[in-house]
């Protein structure tokens, strides 16, 4: 990741492109193998078939190898430790909501993205994708006004609770709802450990030591350390509500410049699923034709 602050001026054109290119191909990924999906098939099959579409397509690493989650554990239900995010031999089963999550590199770009969906029907699901629709634009509003991380995450909070739902970005390791993503650069060799790509790990930990100087951090949850207007660069922005035993969410990448505020791309899948839908800020649909 870079330390230099971004401007409306200075965004790097050919980096914006590998980025948004580079997270297109990622829902190109989930989108395919949600597709293929059958009843029987476990997350770790899931897991695999994306990992080989990404590798087929020049992804050479990874900030972190493919999630999938199915049934209950897209709501991250009774989770206590970090091993429980890997994949398991969950089977898929009709009807059953899932979750699949990538963050591949490619030459030295990164992307990090999540793809919720379901077999067969699932009117619950639906609403709970149509009621996420708010949360991406009260995120874009909240950043754009320059409020910092922590009030935008309690605003999030506050939105889902309005709506019926409880916080499942919590359950990830820090709480976090967010976090820096930039180029990697590393000499590392390149390594999986625990799921996670060593160079980008390395270019993490570096923006921590850096940021914390400044009394901000590359990660965005609710704590003191996130009382700080969001730092201009590209975050990796994911919220997550959940609903007895489902969850939904959307992940994708937020631009901040020094003045503004943008997401990467609009022509995404969960994007295009609500321009259909044409969700209104107080969770009704109406389908357009």
């Amino acid at each position: 990741m870079s330390h230099t602050n971004v401007t409306a001026g200075t965004l790097p054109p050919g980096d914006l492109s590998g980025f948004r290119e580079l997270q297109q191909l990622a829902h190109e990924a989930v989108e395919t193998v949600a597709e293929g999906l059958e009843p029987g098939v476990t997350e770790r099959e899931a897991a695999r078939r994306i990992r080989e579409h990404l590798t087929e397509r020049g992804v050479q690493d990874w900030f972190h190898t493919p999630f999938a989650w199915f049934g209950d554990r897209t709501a991250f239900r009774r989770f206590r430790t970090p091993l429980q995010f890997f994949p398991t031999d969950r089977r898929l089963e009709e009807d059953m909501p899932f979750i699949l999550d990538c963050a591949p590199v490619r030459d030295g770009f990164v992307a990090d993205i999540g793809y919720s969906g379901y077999l067969g029907d699932n009117p619950l699901h639906d609403q709970l994708m149509d009621d996420l629709y708010a949360h991406r634009q009260l995120i874009l509003d909240q950043v754009r006004a320059g409020d910092t991380l922590q009030d935008v995450y309690r605003g999030v909070d506050g939105l889902l609770r309005e709506q019926g739902y409880d916080n499942r970005h919590q359950v990830y390791p820090g709480r976090v709802i967010a976090h820096q993503v930039g180029k990697v650069r590393s000499r590392l060799p390149r390594a999986i450990v625990a799921g996670f790509g060593i160079r980008s790990l390395q270019t993490l930990f570096g923006d921590l030591v850096v940021e914390r100087l400044h009394n901000r951090s590359p990660l965005w949850a609710d704590g003191e350390i996130s009382a700080h207007p969001a730092t201009p660069g590209m975050w990796a922005v994911e919220p997550h509500l959940g609903f007895r035993d489902m969850g939904v969410k959307f992940e994708e990448i937020l631009v901040v410049t020094e003045d503004d505020a943008f997401w990467l791309d609009d022509d995404l899948p969960h994007v295009r699923r609500w321009e259909r839908r044409a969700p209104t800020a107080a969770g009704t649909t109406q389908e357009t034709r």
